[in-house]
């Protein structure tokens, strides 16, 4: 493999080891899902700025663009506002789970949009990311606070839906641009809740979050979008598909939230079908 190759696949490996233990930052920060989603945000959108101006890349967008790129900030913020709340009533494991049916909505809303039935495979996807789904549920009893975190990620899962469907038709403005817009709009629109209780926080969970927003988010973004100059995409989609993987892993080392064999087997099923979709959307 060319060294060039083999730097790569290492930012790859090590962008999607960063977008996994980002959910560890919902137990770590104290101010709740709201300082952490602006944190994060405000964070990742200065270091993005700085990055687009040393190479010298243009931020300009027309009327039609910025109007679609305000919506896909919005839908960022409450995405990981739902993400990190999920985390902080229950556990990383669980919050990463949920999250992780996005492609069930993925199909269910191309479906819709397209006015397709869905494929005898989709339908099958859609059956077993249910059955993942029931086998993660911890009760089902809605007063169980575990049980409200997963609704909270199957919400999230839906809403990056949402996200990645919109940002198909904005994938030509160019990664970073995106990027720096959309997490622009989302620490502005949270700013009214998030400022002060950032300006209140001790200088630990300033820099906690800081980390938060220019290691875990921005330069993993860049990372992952450098690796892909020599890394194909079918290899890429199987390594992306480990992000929950990392983040229940960190969260066993770290907190020693321990997944039972239920939950083990529940996020066996989707992480499979998801890496099953999302190979067949490399090809």
């Amino acid at each position: 493999m060319p060294q060039s190759s083999q730097r790569h696949f290492l930012f790859l490996h090590f962008s999607v080891l960063l977008f996994g233990a980002s959910g560890l930052f919902g137990k770590l920060i104290v101010g709740g899902a709201t300082l952490t989603v602006f944190g994060r945000t405000s964070f990742a959108a200065v270091a993005l700025l700085l990055f687009a101006v040393l190479t010298r890349r243009s931020l300009r967008v027309d009327a039609r663009s910025a109007g679609g790129l305000a919506l896909c900030g919005v839908l960022l913020a409450v995405h990981w506002w739902t993400f990190f709340h999920a985390i902080a009533v229950s556990s990383v494991a669980i919050g990463l789970l949920g999250f992780a049916s996005f492609p069930l909505f993925v199909a269910g809303l191309e479906s819709w949009l397209d006015r397709r039935p869905l494929p005898p495979a989709e339908r099958w996807m859609v059956a077993l990311v249910t059955l993942g789904l029931v086998l993660v549920t911890p009760s089902f009893d809605w007063r169980d606070q575990a049980t409200q975190g997963l609704a909270w990620a199957i919400l999230s899962g839906a809403l990056f839906a949402l996200l990645a469907i919109a940002n198909r038709r904005l994938s030509q403005l160019g990664a970073v641009r995106v990027a720096l817009w959309q997490n622009g709009v989302a620490a502005l629109m949270l700013a009214p809740l998030g400022l002060p209780v950032l300006l209140a926080a001790s200088p630990d969970q300033w820099l906690i979050v800081a980390v938060l927003g220019v290691v875990f988010t921005a330069l993993a973004h860049c990372l992952f979008i450098a690796s892909l100059q020599t890394v194909p995409a079918r290899t890429a989609a199987v390594i992306a598909a480990l992000e929950p993987v990392y983040g229940i892993a960190l969260a066993w080392l770290l907190f020693s939230e321990i997944p039972g064999l239920r939950m083990l087997a529940g996020g066996a099923v989707i992480l499979a079908v998801t890496t099953w979709v999302t190979l067949r959307r490399a090809d």
